[in-house]
């Protein structure tokens, strides 16, 4: 609820007849850190977007991804000009979409304010479990990547470049919440993580070693990975 609050997901408001109002249930999970094998203990709030209606409550859905050949080609030209890998995680990162549709939920289970149980809430932020929820946080990280100076390629969506030369070159791969950020200057990608920081909650996991399951082993010495 914390992040919800923060993020001003939603307000409460008194229900009208023709309001459709969604419910809500919450998640519980346990995650391990593959890097620390330490466990972590989560909760979070879904809606049952399955009851959206097209056309009303959401229109496209689509969202992209990195491809795994983005992902393989450019960890290629990591090792080949010994560049950094850097690892970012995005906190809660679909409550930070911003949604065009008027939709409304429940009061969150256990949460209900006291004295206001009648009313509902109106959604200000994207919530997990809504159709849109994905398309909506790349919408708003593409913004901010491209108010930063960065250009999605052609090919791929999701893999956003700044500058041209190899030394000042910055790439970084979205994956929903994951990122791989690679370069040749510290300073750079530091002042990129700076900018990320700002703008969302985020995670610094530092020097890559695993991506969408897939463990990274580096040689840096014979330019292998």
């Amino acid at each position: 609820m914390n992040s919800l609050n923060k993020n001003h997901t939603f307000t409460l408001v008194k229900k009208q007849d023709n309001f459709k109002v969604l419910k809500n249930r919450w998640i519980y999970k346990l995650k391990i850190d593959p890097s620390t094998n330490v466990p972590r203990y989560k909760a979070r709030l879904v809606v049952k977007g399955f009851a959206q209606r097209q056309g009303i409550d959401f229109e496209e859905i689509f969202s992209p991804v990195v491809k795994m050949t983005s992902i393989r080609l450019v960890l290629g030209l990591a090792a080949a000009y010994d560049l950094e890998i850097e690892q970012m995680d995005v906190k809660t990162a679909f409550l930070h979409g911003d949604l065009q549709e008027d939709i409304y939920m429940q009061q969150p289970e256990g949460f209900e304010v006291e004295g206001k149980e009648t009313l509902v809430c109106k959604l200000q932020k994207s919530l997990y479990g809504l159709k849109q929820a994905p398309r909506q946080w790349y919408i708003k990280f593409e913004s901010f990547m491209e108010a930063n100076g960065f250009k999605k390629t052609l090919v791929d969506h999701c893999v956003f470049t700044k500058d041209s030369t190899n030394d000042n070159t910055i790439i970084l791969l979205l994956y929903a919440d994951d990122m791989l950020i690679i370069g040749k200057d510290q300073s750079k990608i530091a002042s990129l993580k700076k900018e990320l920081n700002k703008a969302f909650e985020m995670k610094d996991l530092g020097a890559a070693n695993h991506i969408l399951g897939v463990e990274i082993i580096r040689d840096r010495s014979k330019g292998k990975i």
